[in-house]
């Protein structure tokens, strides 16, 4: 066994038994599999020389003190995110995807394989820290669409409205998951705020996962995150995440501070260009979501004469909304699948591939539509990898008879 494998199980076991002595068996059994897993990978690979023997060390040393750090978790400043949390998620990501080449090297496949995996991961670097802006049209029509699938968003201003002219349209940006963090600096989810409001939408939904476990304890950041939403008066509503209930009273309070409605089982209504709209916000349940749902919206009737704007953080639990109950539902907690081909114009990613869990884009069950943000940020895997992140406005319309084309 070499020096450097040596030293890396070393450095391994000892980051567990912190863990365990300090953030108790959890965060022993969680740090144990993730760092064992790229411990496993990153011995197997051929030795590199030179410069670029130097970079790996570092990348190597900088994922353990990632790992161990982790354990006193804190928002951190730029640099040690340049420095080594950066570097180390890119490393460790890269590290996680090549198991597959190193069975393949070792059963002797040429070692320039893993340039394919690392390749990868850096355009998963690439789309976790930057997210270009656009615009996606979404016509709600009021076909039945059968079971739930995949639904083509369809293309405003192909049809008329009643009386002939100009369909209205409903200006939408959805912010979800920032995960205010290593990879989402006050500074970014500041700016991306900032944007929203500066794109005059007539509705700006925010739909949970605001914080990290590095961002709990830190009241005054995600405050100054969301102050920008202060700009738009009455047009921002949110509901909770599953994160947001590990400190449920810093979201609360960087949301009222910044004006923005929180809606937690409850509903309200406005006006807009496509008429009066309800807005129902769902709270995160893991259990009995079926009944907690029913009982949600049998308390909130949906009005006619309303189109109804769903909040729900996880889409998973569209199948468990009662039919007829979401003209439109708003979503995220996948990140888009995070891993996938997404970036390639494939709409399979890891997610989709191992469960039936929507994953990204627009769905439909029945008259109901969902539609899955691919996240502001994200969380848990290191990067994303070929599913970039989304800073979108919706262009929603109304089309009674509308068909899309598939």
């Amino acid at each position: 066994m070499s020096t450097f494998s040596i030293a890396s199980w070393l450095s391994y076991f000892i980051v567990v038994l912190v863990a365990g002595r300090y953030r108790g068996r959890g965060a022993a059994i969680f740090t144990a599999i993730a760092l064992g897993i790229f411990t496993m990978v990153s011995v197997t690979a051929p030795k590199s020389v030179g410069a670029l023997g130097v970079l790996r060390l570092y990348l190597q040393i900088a994922v353990y003190v990632h790992f161990l750090v982790f354990l006193w978790p804190r928002l951190r400043p730029w640099l040690w995110r340049v420095l080594v949390s950066i570097p180390a998620s890119y490393y460790a990501a890269g590290t996680v995807l090549a198991w597959p080449v190193s069975i393949a090297v070792l059963l002797g496949a040429p070692a320039q394989w893993y340039a394919l995996p690392y390749g990868f991961a850096l355009l998963g670097l690439i789309e976790s820290l930057w997210t270009p802006e656009t615009v996606r049209d979404l016509v709600l029509d009021d076909l039945d669409a059968g079971a739930m699938r995949r639904y083509p968003l369809g293309r405003p201003g192909n049809h008329a409205a009643a009386d002939g002219g100009e369909q209205p349209v409903l200006n939408l940006v959805q912010i979800t998951d920032p995960h205010l963090g290593p990879f989402m600096s006050v500074r970014r989810l500041r700016r991306v705020c900032e944007r929203a409001v500066e794109r005059s939408p007539d509705l700006i939904c925010l739909t949970g996962d605001f914080l990290t476990v590095e961002s709990n304890h830190s009241p005054a950041a995600l405050e100054a995150a969301f102050a920008p939403l202060a700009g738009a008066p009455g047009r921002v509503y949110a509901c909770l995440g599953n994160h947001d209930h590990e400190a449920p009273h810093v979201v609360k309070r960087a949301l009222a501070k910044a004006g923005v409605r929180l809606l937690v089982d409850e509903a309200c209504e406005l006006d807009s260009p496509i008429g009066r709209v309800q807005l129902l916000g769902f709270d995160f349940h893991f259990r009995d979501r079926e009944k907690r749902m029913r009982e949600v919206c049998d308390r909130f009737p949906k009005p006619s004469s309303c189109t109804r704007i769903v909040l729900l953080h996880d889409p998973g639990a569209f199948r468990k909304l009662p039919p007829g109950e979401g003209d439109l539902v708003l979503s995220g907690h996948t990140h888009g699948g995070q891993v996938g081909l997404v970036s390639f114009g494939l709409p399979w990613t890891l997610v989709s591939l191992v469960g039936k869990m929507p994953d990204h884009g627009l769905w439909a069950r029945g008259k109901d539509r969902l539609y899955v943000h691919r996240g502001t940020g994200h969380y848990g895997f290191p990067l994303r990898v070929g599913v970039p992140a989304e800073q979108s406005m919706l262009r929603v319309q109304r089309a009674h008879g509308f068909v899309p084309a598939e």
